[in-house]
């Protein structure tokens, strides 16, 4: 694993948690909400950077609506 590969790995970890306890939703919900936003795949793509933001500002990026 690259440490492009291991930085976004870590940071989707942090966001499912951040998701599951901001929204209070299982950790099933909080993966299918990421993974369903355009973040997810900006995260993806290392040409965008992102990958080198924090957990907390990935999360400021996404607009994802409480159940």
């Amino acid at each position: 694993m690259s440490d492009k590969e291991f930085l976004i790995e870590a940071n989707i970890q942090d966001i499912i948690k951040y998701i599951m306890t901001d929204l209070g939703v299982s950790i099933k919900e909080a993966m299918r909400r990421f993974y369903m936003s355009e973040i997810f795949e900006k995260l993806q793509d290392t040409k965008t950077g992102l990958y080198l933001e924090s957990p907390a500002y990935i999360l400021s990026l996404i607009h994802i609506s409480e159940p």
